[in-house]
């Protein structure tokens, strides 16, 4: 098999020129390539050749390349084309110049809660995104995370992993470990897939990218395998507010993980809620120019040695080789030409050292009047060309300048810049009627906060939102929204002058105020039957709560005494006994000796008012 230095030159189904090597994986050479057609570079991955012999792999690639080819999001690497050379099929896919998560790691570099929760963010929404159209990833690990030269995450290698396990001929043993480190507890156990496994390597990758662990990982294959069936993700320090997301989406059983729709929302409410991240360390490699002949390996087997996994893409740098000068005079038109290009050297030098002396200061990320300080200082004139909202970039610093920092202009020249304007406003969400928790919860999910305020509705339940303050539209990002909460009815006054008044007017009086009537009956000899006595609470007290219930005392009129039969008694007795039962006797009736009540009127049994007059019957 030839290796990728044998290869540069070579021009893949007339368009793609392989100019320089890139790395090399367990799938394939990566090579930066250009395409003639669009004049434009590209990356081309050329498969093994081994794999071309494989019928289910190519049947499998077929299928998985034009899928993955169909994919258009941010966050999900570029495949432009693909096809088949008589020694194996390639992939042509976009450039990027700014390394892989692998080579960042590989480097030394950590990532922050921050920096973690926003790659993270970026690779859950590709992988929804490619979910959502029925593909599944299988090998989601740092060195499939590529960054282009903003730190902006792409997700690569959509596909070649299912088409890979179809193969008839095994991985090289480095990458099985590679992927192994990273898979799920259902493909340990070789049960199905779907995308909460790529959720769960996604969960392991950004695990180790902030504390440099994999966890899980064994001394074998195996080992490493078994390890995370059933088991939960190992706690880490460093993974502060991201551990629990994390969590989440390790889970070992998947139909408890989290989704990649709803990881990508989990992070991206983190990352709303921490301080900006500090732009990333990316770690580009450069492209291999060849140098000398590199030696071929045997042509029966596969490479020799272990493979150099593909790390990413990387920046390329043109290198040209100058054939060495021979030893003889040169002619008269060679001379005038070396001497022109000697002028033209000089002209050049004259310009870019001269004339353009001034090198354009470095402004990203400096607030407004640092910029002006080092322009400035730079001998050039600052224009505010334009303000733009942005997730990244606080308020009052520069978000883009033109030119780029390290160019070199001519002195007084001016250096172009957009200023942050911070995040961009979010919309306000309709809360009205929503319980006043819930509504708080979804001003937080909106990245707003919530200001609490009350008041007193006749119509709106208590602890439910009036309104809002803004009541629609949209707020800056982060402020304060105010919550208009129900405090209930106002609260009430019982009425005055109810007393001797009759029931049923008293009753209707009270339910007008939304109290709540309750009848007690009681003897008054002040107070005619029927008519109201007093009220409890009294009239005239103020803060009755609505639906109090309000005691109403109702006159039974006076207590009635029953007459005693007093017949046979001594008139003393008799008058005795009437007057104890409180009656008046204003009158005997009877013979002037007589000594023994007789009957009385009204008769003895009778129910009279107290004090009532009666007449004694005397014999």
């Amino acid at each position: 098999m030839a290796t990728m230095t044998d290869q540069l030159g070579r021009v893949l189904a007339g368009r793609y020129r392989l100019d320089a090597g890139i790395g090399t994986g367990s799938s394939g050479h990566v090579y930066l390539a250009f395409d003639a057609r669009l004049s434009r570079r590209v990356a081309v991955k050329v498969l093994h050749p081994w794999l071309a012999a494989d019928g289910a792999f190519l049947r499998r690639f077929r299928a998985e390349a034009q899928a993955a080819a169909a994919l258009s999001h941010p966050s999900v690497l570029g495949v432009y084309d693909w096809g088949e050379e008589p020694d194996g099929p390639f992939l042509v896919l976009e450039y990027l110049g700014g390394g892989s998560l692998r080579d960042l790691l590989d480097a030394g570099a950590r990532l922050s809660p921050a920096q973690a929760a926003a790659i993270g963010r970026q690779a859950a929404a590709g992988l929804a995104y490619a979910h959502r159209r029925g593909l599944v990833h299988r090998d989601v690990k740092p060195a499939n995370l590529l960054f282009d030269e903003e730190g902006r995450v792409r997700i690569a290698d959509f596909g070649l992993a299912r088409a890979l396990s179809e193969a008839a001929s095994t991985e090289p043993f480095g990458a099985v470990l590679g992927t192994a480190r990273y898979a799920s507890p259902e493909q340990a156990e070789g049960r199905p897939l779907d995308g909460r496994s790529d959720v769960y390597s996604l969960a392991l990758t950004l695990y180790e990218a902030v504390t440099g662990r994999v966890p899980f990982s064994g001394d074998t294959t195996v080992a490493t395998l078994m390890a995370r069936v059933g088991a939960a993700l190992p706690p880490a320090a460093e993974l502060g507010p991201l551990a629990p997301i994390l969590a989440q989406a390790a889970i070992a059983d998947p139909l408890g993980r989290l989704d990649a729709e709803e990881l990508a929302a989990h992070l991206e409410i983190l990352r709303a809620s921490l301080p900006p991240p500090a732009p990333l360390p990316l770690a580009p490699r450069r492209p291999r120019a060849p140098t000398r002949p590199e030696p071929i390996a045997s042509a029966a087997g596969s490479p020799a040695g272990a493979p150099v996994l593909f790390d990413g893409q990387a920046e390329v740098e043109e290198v040209f080789e100058a054939a060495p000068a021979r030893r003889r005079r040169l002619p008269l038109a060679v001379a005038l030409v070396l001497v022109l290009l000697a002028a033209g050297a000089g002209a050049g030098a004259y310009y870019r050292f001269v004339l353009y002396g001034e090198r354009v200061p470095p402004l990203l990320g400096a607030s407004l009047a640092s910029a002006r300080r080092l322009a400035l200082a730079a001998g050039l004139h600052l224009d505010v060309s334009g303000r733009r909202y942005s997730a990244r970039v606080p308020a009052g610093d520069v978000l883009v300048q033109s030119p780029a920092a390290g160019r070199h202009v001519r002195r007084g020249a001016t250096v172009a810049i957009v200023v942050s304007l911070g995040h961009a406003p979010v919309e306000v969400p309709a809360l009205a009627g929503e319980p006043a928790s819930r509504a708080t919860a979804r001003l937080e999910g909106a990245h707003l906060r919530a200001s609490i305020v009350h008041r007193y509705s006749e119509t709106i339940p208590a602890g439910t939102v009036v309104a809002t303050r803004p009541a629609g539209g949209r707020a800056p990002y982060g402020s304060s929204v105010v919550l208009v909460v129900s405090l209930g009815p106002h609260p009430r006054t019982v009425p005055v002058g109810l007393a001797g008044s009759s029931w049923q007017v008293v009753s209707a009086t009270l339910r007008r105020e939304r109290l709540e009537p309750i009848e007690r009956l009681a003897y008054s000899s002040s107070v005619a039957r029927g008519d109201v006595v007093a009220t409890t609470p009294a009239p005239g007290t103020a803060g009755v709560p609505v639906g109090s219930e309000v005691v109403v005392v109702v006159s039974r009129g006076p207590r009635l005494v029953r007459v005693p039969d007093v017949a046979g008694d001594t008139i003393a007795a008799a008058v005795a006994a009437l007057r104890a039962a409180g009656l008046d006797v204003t009158e005997q009736v009877g013979p002037p000796f007589a000594t023994k009540a007789t009957t009385t009127d009204p008769a003895p049994g009778a129910l009279v008012a107290p004090g009532s007059s009666v007449t004694l019957y005397a014999a």
